[in-house]
């Protein structure tokens, strides 16, 4: 089964911005589960010394450093967009 998170590319300046805002309120949420969600199954992260796979090793990455980090906030911009 394919999932798929709209907006997809080609990104207009308008859907460019809209999948930034999607991103940064699910990672705002700092609900780990939901945030996995917007990658893959088989998603491969690395965080410094860590290196970890799959949305379960997200969701626990994700409770750790929000565990820690309680004021967290995302704010990622648009910088990277050109037309």
């Amino acid at each position: 089964m394919s999932e798929v998170h709209p907006p997809l590319p080609p990104f207009t300046r308008e859907t460019a911005i809209a999948k930034v805002r999607a991103a940064e309120d699910a990672w705002n949420t700092c609900d780990p589960r939901r945030v996995s969600l917007g990658y893959t199954v088989d998603s491969k992260w690395r965080n410094r010394s860590e290196i970890f796979e799959g949305r379960d090793k997200i969701v626990e990455f994700l409770t750790r450093k929000w565990n820690r980090e309680l004021d967290y906030r995302s704010d990622q911009g648009t910088l990277g967009f050109y037309r």
